[in-house]
């Protein structure tokens, strides 16, 4: 059973650090920065966190193709395990909001699945090149600076079946369903992964506090951005036509004991990890500390 914190990158330098060594010092296992449109890119917040920490895995959650070339992915990684010391992990998707750019989302997938493997050759050193659909690398082109590993774990977020799938046959070590907390999910996405290695991780909008009213007002609000995308694509919620999706389905929120409550229901579906996202308190710091002080120690 692990935990990470998600967090968004919407802040300031100083306050990535403190949130990441309060994280760190409170038993959290990865501490992962969103990538998410118009915000900070999570590199730069992840470069620091990786400087002021020691031990938790540290990656973006997540990166996609189109907006950011697989080159380009496979180099910020690489730098990011250098500075963590070997820490570092890789988060892919498929993007959202990409409409907002202009950009073409068609076969998604071929993307996903071209994107890894370049970035896996990157890495290995493999200078045979690469002529894919959307992608190319030329025959005799790597990376000019030795990467301190030769593979990074990788973790596929996704909420598809396809997709799913093919995290299972790309061996990624964990796929996250960003934005469910949903425990009967687990069961439906194990099934299509087609395997046992892949952790399966419940990241979601989080808000806990000694006020569990106020949480889940605060939880509300806070996933009213990730509702349009995410809010139809749970097969196991059956809504009927303009019906609001329930609120647990999509946060961990209330207080501390109704948290624990809520995740040791995901973890016996068969959850590898729970990734508290943002905002986690009525303040994001105080949210840590709950989480850090009355919810992590229920699971020691």
């Amino acid at each position: 059973m692990q935990f990470g914190l998600g967090i968004q990158s919407d802040k300031s330098p100083a306050e990535y650090v403190a949130l990441a060594q309060l994280a760190e010092a409170g038993g959290f296992d990865v501490v992962s920065v969103y990538h998410d449109l118009l915000y900070q890119p999570a590199i730069v917040p992840l470069i620091l966190i990786a400087q002021a920490t020691e031990r938790v895995r540290v990656g973006p959650a997540a990166l996609n193709p189109y907006t950011l070339h697989p080159v380009e992915i496979a180099g910020q990684i690489a730098a990011l395990d250098v500075v963590s010391k070997g820490r570092a992990y890789l988060g892919l998707v498929q993007g959202a909001w990409l409409d907002a750019l202009g950009l073409r989302e068609d076969r998604p997938l071929t993307a996903l699945r071209e994107a890894v493997t370049v970035i896996r050759r990157l890495f290995a050193g493999d200078r045979s090149g690469f002529a894919g659909e959307r992608f190319t690398l030329a025959p005799d082109h790597g990376f000019k600076v030795e990467p301190l590993r030769r593979e990074v774990p990788l973790l596929i977020g996704t909420w598809g079946r396809r997709t799913a799938a093919f995290a299972g046959e790309a061996g990624a070590t964990e796929l996250k369903l960003g934005g469910s907390a949903n425990p009967d999910f687990v069961a439906v996405v194990r099934e299509w992964i087609g395997s046992d290695d892949v952790g399966i991780v419940l990241g979601a909008v989080t808000v806990v506090d000694e006020d569990g009213d106020a949480a889940r007002a605060r939880a509300r609000a806070a996933v009213e951005l990730y509702l349009p995308v995410v809010g139809g694509l749970d097969p196991t919620l059956e809504l009927a036509r303009g019906e609001e999706p329930p609120l647990d389905s999509f946060v961990f929120a209330g207080t501390p004991a109704e948290v624990i409550e809520h995740v040791e229901r995901a973890f016996a579906a068969g959850a590898s990890r729970i990734e508290f996202g943002t905002p986690t308190g009525l303040t994001t710091a105080r949210g840590v500390e709950l989480l850090a002080e009355r919810v992590l120690p229920h699971f020691r």
